[in-house]
């Protein structure tokens, strides 16, 4: 990875089966997180993005990250018709209830074809199993209906009494919410990722990404996601389609799922167990955005895994942007070690209380390899920070 500018921001696994792997790269049961430190972490003034913005393979979007709220005194005009029609646009993601835009295709929970993080039911049984009462003699691993929680760890007894009913505002949760993890799903698709996290650990995440782009939000970003244990209440997480990284020498899947097509590039195939037919793009043919595997040390261990599709880099980036741009605390950087570079090991806790940005979930857990060493942190960092508004990195 090439030096980055020291003047940027600054804030202060092994594979047996398929099941042991997805305990790698996706989340573990949550555990009651600590609450945030008592001293404010401030940002320092960045001159410039970490990279040039030509360099970032990105398509061009007609829709910048863009935040519209209602004014807490705005007042209904006069002569709206009673059931006029409210427009959606596609990419709206929802936070405390608001819609905020993104410029990239999402599929909200309650959308068709979207996937509902609320909902007690099984979604991949059959509908006669389904019910919490069969869907816990299917699998006693189960232990709660809901998947998700209250962000309670970061608010005061106060603010937990008001939002324990649903009261939180907007204000409250961009105050308390200042980390975005980044896993892959050891699942290859978001169809077979809820399927792992809802129906059969009982876990959550905010966001899904699938391997052609399209974002899935599954719960609003008010709720504590079950994704990364002790970081739950104050981050977002997202799940990017990958069948993971995994050591030398060791059994894994990656040619059941990636192989050199005629013209001699790594093409994706996806398994009829991950339902290939649900991506969402028609016809889709992905392939990893580098051809060849990648090879990285994570926690000093090496793994090698396939990149991600050029259409996840182009999705994640605007998501990433629009988090940054609505969050004001959660800073467009990743860790960093002495040089700038970034850091491929885990976080001491005092470090991780102190970090405001975007990390890994092995930045977080030594137990953690994702999002892996494919992942090109520059590229969706520079690419986040190219569409930033001038004031938020300033």
């Amino acid at each position: 990875m090439s030096h980055l500018f020291e003047s940027g921001w600054r804030r202060s696994a092994s594979w047996l089966t398929l099941s042991v792997g997805l305990l790698a790269g996706c989340a573990t049961p949550a555990v009651a997180p600590e609450a945030e430190g008592p001293d404010p972490v401030t940002v320092a003034a960045v001159e410039e993005p970490l990279v040039d913005a030509e360099s970032i393979a990105v398509e061009p979007i007609a829709v910048e990250p863009e935040i519209v709220t209602p004014s807490p005194e705005a007042e209904i005009p006069a002569g709206v018709a009673p059931g006029t029609l409210v427009t959606r646009h596609g990419d709206e993601i929802m936070v405390a209830g608001q819609l905020f835009r993104t410029g990239t295709p999402v599929v909200l929970w309650v959308d068709e074809g979207g996937y509902d993080g609320y909902r007690v039911e099984r979604r991949f049984s059959s509908a006669s199993r389904a019910d919490w009462t069969s869907s816990v003699e299917d699998n006693p691993a189960l232990e709660s209906p809901n998947r998700y929680g209250m962000r309670g760890a970061v608010l005061t007894a106060t603010e937990r009494e008001r939002v324990r009913g649903g009261g939180w505002d907007l204000a409250t949760l961009q105050r308390v919410v200042d980390q975005f993890v980044l896993h892959y799903d050891v699942s290859g698709t978001s169809a077979r990722c809820f399927e792992r996290l809802h129906d059969q650990r009982g876990l959550s995440i905010h966001f899904m990404l699938d391997v052609d782009g399209t974002i899935y939000q599954t719960i609003d970003l008010k709720e504590r996601a079950w994704h990364a244990t002790f970081a739950n209440s104050r981050s977002i997480g997202i799940e990017i389609a990958n069948i993971g990284a995994y050591p030398p020498a060791r059994a894994n899947p990656l040619e059941e799922w990636y192989a050199r097509d005629e013209t001699g590039r790594t093409a994706l195939t996806i398994p009829k167990a991950a339902y290939p037919e649900s991506v969402r793009a028609a016809e889709f043919s992905g392939r990893p955005i580098r051809d060849d595997l990648q090879c990285g040390s994570i926690n000093g261990d090496e793994f090698y895994q396939y990149d991600f599709t050029h259409e996840q880099y182009a999705a994640l980036i605007k998501l990433t942007a629009t988090l940054c741009t609505v969050f004001p605390n959660l800073a467009c950087d990743y860790p960093r070690d002495a040089e700038g570079q970034l850091r491929t090991d885990t976080l001491s806790r005092e470090e991780w209380k102190a970090f405001q940005g975007v990390l890994g979930h092995f930045h977080l857990q030594t137990n953690k390899v994702d999002p892996g060493p494919a992942m090109q942190w520059d590229r969706v960092i520079g690419g986040a920070r190219a569409l930033l508004p001038e004031a938020a990195i300033d």
